[in-house]
């Protein structure tokens, strides 16, 4: 599977960032490029299927989309890697993980989903937090119902920041990514199954992430034994791009457990 990528020429360890649905290799290093900086690695972020500048020439499945991930690793890098991914692309390194953990050194997982269908992710109930007045403006209007329930950094320039990061990079394939979205087979097969993955693994939720919740996160740490998990209130979905310092804090300590093992 060709998918396009971009890479660091560091001489550390191998380290593959998977993004969010539907955003790019480009909205990645954005986001996770000064997370891991510092550590020499070679970073690699990678277009999904029917994202940025990837083709979508696999089957409109999540586990097409993960074979097609796990065909690439098995062609361009030594394994075992670190992975990294925020949302859906934290998503499918869990399942990575489950399905070819001889691919996986360790995972970073950033506002995880958990389980696909809606209806069944564990969701907070409490009010959102203050904005001040037409802090989605500048926001599209098709945008606003999602980012309101998104974000928890609740400011015009948090808004712009995730904007930019959403319109970055090549123009995906709208048809495939709704296909995927509304398409029976967008859960895992085996996203219920219960598989230990015993390498360094760090969680981190978004106490007011109205998309994938905090809870389900939680209770999934019980298939990490070397698990860190933490959830960061003044932060939504979109943790990445709101609370960058504290990514990088925990990705730091996330990379220095590696080398301790």
């Amino acid at each position: 599977m060709n998918l396009a990528y971009d890479r660091s020429p560091g001489t550390g360890p191998d380290v593959v960032c998977l993004p969010m649905f539907s955003m790019t290799r480009a909205a990645m290093a954005t986001a996770f490029g000064p997370a891991l900086a510092g550590a020499d690695l070679r970073e690699t972020y990678l277009d999904l299927p029917g994202h940025g500048d990837t083709p979508a020439t696999c089957a409109p499945t999540s586990q097409a989309v993960l074979d097609s991930v796990c065909a690439w690793l098995d062609d361009h890098v030594e394994a075992p890697v670190l992975l990294a991914g925020a949302s859906y692309g934290a998503y499918l390194a869990a399942g990575i993980a489950r399905q070819r953990p001889d691919l996986v050194r360790g995972l970073l997982l950033v506002c995880p989903g958990v389980t696909i269908a809606r209806d069944t992710r564990t969701l907070p109930d409490l009010p959102p937090l203050d904005a001040p007045t037409g802090w989605l403006d500048a926001a599209p209007a098709a945008l606003r119902e999602h980012l309101d329930s998104a974000l928890g950094q609740r400011t015009p320039t948090v808004v712009a920041t995730v904007i930019a990061a959403l319109d970055s990079g090549g123009p995906g394939d709208e048809t495939f990514l709704q296909k995927l979205q509304s398409g029976p087979d967008y859960a895992l097969p085996d996203e219920t199954a219960e598989v230990v993955f015993d390498g360094p693994v760090t969680v981190l939720a978004g106490r007011q992430d109205r998309v994938v919740g905090y809870a389900d996160q939680f209770h999934a740490m019980r298939n990490y034994p070397r698990g860190t998990y933490t959830v960061v209130d003044d932060a939504g979905h979109y943790l990445p791009y709101e609370q960058p310092s504290v990514l990088r804090s925990h990705a730091q300590e996330w990379l220095r457990r590696q080398l301790i093992r």
